[in-house]
């Protein structure tokens, strides 16, 4: 037969990507996943800095997939955040705020979770894994997932979809039918445009330096967050190195135009540019590997749903990494989706249907604006040095720090605690 029939073909198999096809696969659906690159390459991937912060709740998803267990070794835990205000010397104010993992610990959860939703006193916030130990894991759980079917390298060259079904066509004449398209390309798809869904988009005239930073002192856990005139300059810890040496991971927001000069310095200017930034509190500290950067901007898709297509992730919605949540909002999607679809499918129904989409989409525009609001006004209100608002910024991490039910109500908002919850995301079957 010249045409294979799916439940869902997904194009992308980034992080993204990957982790549906693994979840939707588990679940039962017949899927397959395309992507223009050789799989192999991501699976060999050696280290290159880049670092997933995954959240509480985000690592059930891991875990009921059984990627977690692979990778629990390599991620490192998240069980304090500090976050204060600095100026162009990179000093921190005296006014912070802390957050403590065991604030949103629930009295009586045992270590396993209370009931799925609940959490135990020393889970932490989340964990930092570096990209190349999650690539490989998904890849390894992929490779024998008997509903996955990986298609790799081709691309999708043509695709057609009506009420009825959905067909793409792909570079290497290879025809496949299925139910449902996901497009899982990031945030400029050609799969969102070529379905007329418009999206907002503006650039912040900004861009992240990526790297991995090497410090005299452990971190002990704690993430950092200052905020700098030019923007954010986050201190994430990661596992020690092979040679015990004790690592960050650091995500260094700068103006464009400040950025690319920085990029651009011999090793010695850019490592004292580098360290004025980081501070002395971990000790002597100095960047280690390749350095990575990315022009920062905000997309959002104007609807995550077009007949017989969905979009997730970046796809549907890109955002400034300022808190860290971009990819944990692509997990939820990744829940939410496959609950539907897992739904749609056992009551004998079309899973690739206008009433199943809309119920995914739905599900998640909210959780989904919230995010985009609010990583938008931060980035606006912290990346400038205005003395008047600079002296607002600093009561008000002092007056949220001295408010324990404050605190203990982002934590959880940080650990994707907050809202309607898939059951993944709960820690259970869909």
């Amino acid at each position: 037969m010249d045409k294979e029939r799916f439940d869902l073909v997904i194009v992308g198999a980034g992080l993204n990507g990957s982790l549906l096809a693994l979840a939707a696969g588990e679940a039962g659906l017949s899927t397959a996943l395309i992507d223009r690159v050789p799989l192999t390459t991501l699976s060999q991937a050696g280290f290159d800095g880049r670092t997933t912060a995954v959240a509480y709740t985000s690592q059930r998803l891991f875990a009921a997939v059984g990627v977690w267990d692979e990778v629990a070794g390599d991620a490192e835990p998240i069980r304090d955040i500090r976050i204060s205000d600095a100026g162009h010397d990179g000093k921190a104010s005296r006014f912070f705020l802390h957050f403590d993992h065991r604030e949103a610990a629930d009295e009586g959860a045992d270590e396993r979770t209370d009931g799925g939703t609940g959490v135990a006193p020393a889970a932490p916030m989340g964990w930092i894994v570096e990209n190349r130990f999650l690539r490989a894991a998904l890849l390894r759980r992929l490779a024998v997932c008997r509903n996955v079917e990986l298609i790799a390298p081709d691309e999708v060259t043509d695709s057609s979809r009506t009420l009825d079904k959905a067909e793409v066509t792909l570079k290497s004449g290879r025809r496949i039918a299925a139910r449902l398209i996901a497009s899982a390309e990031g945030r400029f798809g050609s799969m969102r445009e070529e379905a007329g869904i418009g999206a907002r988009s503006w650039s912040y005239n900004q861009i992240a330096i990526v790297l991995v930073a090497q410090h005299e002192q452990p971190h002990r856990g704690v993430a950092q967050e200052k905020f700098l005139p030019g923007g954010p300059f986050a201190i994430l810890p990661m596992t020690d190195g092979p040679n015990s040496e004790h690592r960050s991971s650091i995500v260094w927001t700068e103006r464009a135009d400040l950025a690319r000069r920085l990029l651009e310095l011999d090793p010695p200017r850019f490592q004292a540019e580098f360290a004025r930034r980081f501070g002395d509190h971990l000790g002597a500290v100095a960047p280690i590997g390749p350095r990575w950067w990315y022009p920062l901007g905000l997309v959002h898709a104007e609807r995550y749903v077009d007949t017989r297509l969905v979009l997730v992730g970046d796809a549907a919605h890109g955002i400034h990494p300022i808190a860290g949540q971009g990819y944990n909002l692509g997990v939820r999607d990744i829940a939410a989706l496959v609950e539907v679809l897992v739904d749609a499918k056992r009551l004998g129904l079309d899973v690739g249907s206008a009433d199943t989409l809309e119920r995914y989409a739905q599900w998640r525009r909210a959780d989904n604006l919230a995010m985009v609001a609010a990583t938008d006004l931060l980035n606006r209100l912290f990346s400038n040095d205005f003395g008047p608002l600079r002296l607002a910024r600093d009561l008000g991490l002092a007056a949220v720090n001295r408010v324990p039910q404050l605190r203990r109500f982002f934590v959880r908002h940080a650990m994707g605690l907050v809202g309607d919850l898939p059951k993944l995301i709960r820690g259970e079957r869909p």
